[in-house]
């Protein structure tokens, strides 16, 4: 890891940006899709054990 003391202090100094709408809406999309496609492996494995 890299301990440049200059990196060190823009960070401490550095201001919090709020996430875009657009970045806001891919998260979203992300965290559905995960969860789905998780739910839908579940089940899938599931009904093929069964």
């Amino acid at each position: 890891m890299n301990n440049d003391p200059k990196l060190l202090e823009e960070l401490r100094t550095a201001r919090r940006e709020p996430l875009a709408p657009v970045e806001k809406a891919l998260i979203r999309w992300s965290l559905g899709l995960g969860l789905t496609l998780t739910a839908l492996l579940a089940w899938l494995s599931r009904a093929v054990a069964s």
